[in-house]
């Protein structure tokens, strides 16, 4: 099943990802990594970079270091099993933390979306790339099999308003014409 999600999160990750500024030699998490797709191509786009993908299932954490195999053994990405409600990282370690279809799930988004804040440098960037939010052209699908599998369908305004009053600044929503896509970014002051 992990392995699925990084083929059918592959367009919305890239899109995603262009929406941030990622430096070559950017210090990168990606929470929720999955089967490490989203770690891969952080790698790739920062080649002189270092990634670290977390996620809560022991599984998925095992597929996402089959996946990046070749980085784990560079010493360029590293997989851990652990939850955004408590990073292992001391504070302002991160240029980029990237979210791909996680938060949804997440036990206390307002305080994990702080969690997040917590870990970036001053001036880090925050992307967190959805495929669906609630209001989007989708929304009726959308808002009947989210909240079905007890997941948080957040609208366009709620994700501006949960990345502000965790203290992102620079916040912006983008999407996709046609699609349910969402990137929603901050910048730590």
């Amino acid at each position: 099943m992990v392995r699925g999600w990084n083929r059918s999160h592959a367009k919305l990750t890239d899109w995603g990802l262009q929406q941030v500024i990622l430096p070559k030699n950017a210090v990168m998490l990606d929470v929720g990594c999955g089967g490490g797709r989203t770690v891969s191509r952080l790698s790739a786009l920062a080649p002189a970079g270092r990634v670290v993908g977390l996620d809560v299932s022991a599984a998925s954490a095992a597929v996402a270091q089959d996946t990046n195999a070749g980085g784990i053994e560079s010493g360029r990405v590293q997989i851990l099993q652990g939850s955004v409600a408590a990073l292992p990282f001391p504070s302002g370690v991160f240029d980029i933390v990237t979210a791909v279809e996680t938060h949804y799930y997440w036990p206390n988004l307002a305080a994990n979306v702080k969690e997040i804040l917590r870990v970036l440098k001053p001036g880090g960037t925050f992307a967190l790339i959805a495929e669906a939010y609630r209001g989007g052209p989708l929304c009726l699908i959308y808002g009947i099999i989210v909240p079905l599998i007890g997941a948080a369908l957040l609208s366009d305004a709620e994700h501006r308003d949960l990345l502000i009053q965790a203290g992102f600044t620079e916040v912006v929503t983008k999407h996709v014409p046609g699609k349910n896509w969402i990137c929603a970014t901050g910048r730590k002051p």
